[in-house]
């Protein structure tokens, strides 16, 4: 597909789409330790005797090492004082250093701060990724990113995956991982530039990320990319779990593996809603784009609350179209914050706008599983809904000052 964009007549102007495929390369695989994490805590919790509570802050110390780090980029300004690649390669190989170090950990205690410190690291490769990609785009860079996210959400999809057919030992797992991760970080070697579009450099400083957010449309792109990270992860993280519990899975000799089949389906075609979610971000407008989805997502979930007893190929298809639009926002709040913050701390406010989303997600993540078995699923989908009610009240009053011009 072409990716429209404009660019000036330079060297540039033929290197947009090699950029795109770099940088997306390069993010892809130096996320694979992230993902590590939903392949080898089934195993670890039978090694080490985990509880459930237990297995959950193992996926949760990712999430919290991730905003630590993010939180850390955004105070410091380091996200704008260096060039988003060497941060990369730097966080790149670092992730996957602590990663590999799993290999040995004793226990829970130590696996728990190896994952917080890989999360850290991470957190210097996904938001400049992002504005690494956006100094390549101005028209077209809400499809640009959510192609980005899409090959991201490809891989979030690969655990269930892998679950379908088999597994894999966990030790093959973070070996595996950890080298894919190495090479992500040196594929941005490859990366001999930043677009013609770049931001304007800003020098080390502790009070960037209070710059970088005080834009009135920054806080709402934010409090909308809260509620859409409410909702995201938990559904990643649990829509197998919801769909092994149905009937027609549920006491199949063959349940378990059809289940993480169609959890693979349903989380793997967000990688089309983000393609579709930006191409619609391009053409009427990022909170538009934005608010569309965040209210297929909300609906789907609030709608599968309580249909979960009609014929599973109904459930399915619902669960699918959830999958498909709760992730189509994500490049777009992250665009509504590049082209809406200080242009000088564009790095500081992803930075900032990631590390509230992902601290976010550490709650429902931890919820999701508590309602379902102490109450419900219908109790812990609904929760689910919050996310999207507040934000698209949030990109509600986004949209309010141009409707109140026109």
């Amino acid at each position: 597909m072409r990716i429209p964009t404009t660019l000036p007549t330079s060297k540039h102007s033929s290197r947009p789409a090699a950029a795109l495929a770099l940088i997306a390369v390069a993010t892809f695989l130096s996320m694979s330790v992230w993902f590590s994490a939903s392949f080898v805590v089934p195993q670890l919790k039978q090694v080490w005797g985990l509880t459930s509570g237990e297995s959950s802050l193992m996926t949760i110390a990712v999430q919290l090492g991730f905003v630590t780090g993010a939180l850390a980029l955004a105070a410091t300004g380091l996200a704008d004082a260096y060039p988003g690649r060497r941060l990369m390669c730097v966080g790149a190989l670092g992730a996957a250093a602590v990663n590999l170090v799993l290999l040995w950990a004793p226990g829970f205690a130590a696996a728990v701060l190896i994952r917080a410190l890989t999360g850290a690291c991470l957190a210097a490769v996904y938001p400049p990724a992002l504005k690494e990609v956006s100094s390549w785009f101005q028209r077209g860079r809400g499809t640009a990113l959510g192609i980005m996210i899409g090959a991201l959400t490809l891989g979030s999809a690969t655990p269930q995956l892998i679950k379908a057919s088999g597994g894999l030992g966990w030790h093959i797992v973070i070996a595996a991982t950890s080298a894919l991760t190495a090479l992500g970080g040196l594929t941005t070697l490859l990366i001999r530039s930043s677009g013609p579009f770049p931001f304007p450099k800003s020098g080390f400083d502790i009070r960037s990320a209070w710059r970088a957010c005080r834009s009135r449309r920054v806080v709402l792109a934010n409090i909308g990319y809260a509620g859409h990270m409410w909702e995201l992860y938990a559904m990643w993280a649990w829509i197998g779990t919801f769909l092994a519990s149905l009937d027609g899975f549920a006491g199949h000799p063959d349940g378990p593996r059809l289940a993480a089949l169609a959890a693979f389906v349903c989380i793997g075609v967000g990688a089309v809603g983000c393609l579709v979610g930006g191409r619609i971000s391009d053409r009427v407008g990022r909170a538009q784009s934005a608010l569309i989805s965040l209210t297929c997502s909300g609906g789907a979930a609030f709608t599968l609350a309580f249909i979960r007893t009609l014929p599973l190929p109904i459930v399915l298809v619902v669960s699918a179209f959830w999958g498909f639009w709760v992730i189509a926002d994500s490049a777009q709040f992250s665009a509504m914050v590049t082209e809406n913050a200080d242009q000088r701390y564009v790095g500081s406010a992803v930075s900032l706008q990631l590390g509230i989303g992902y601290v976010t997600t550490a709650v429902t993540i931890y919820l999701v599983p508590v309602l379902a078995d102490g109450s419900s699923w219908t109790s812990a989908l609904l929760v689910l809904v919050l996310g999207p009610v507040v934000g698209i009240g949030a990109l509600l009053t986004y949209l309010r000052p141009a409707a109140t011009a026109a």
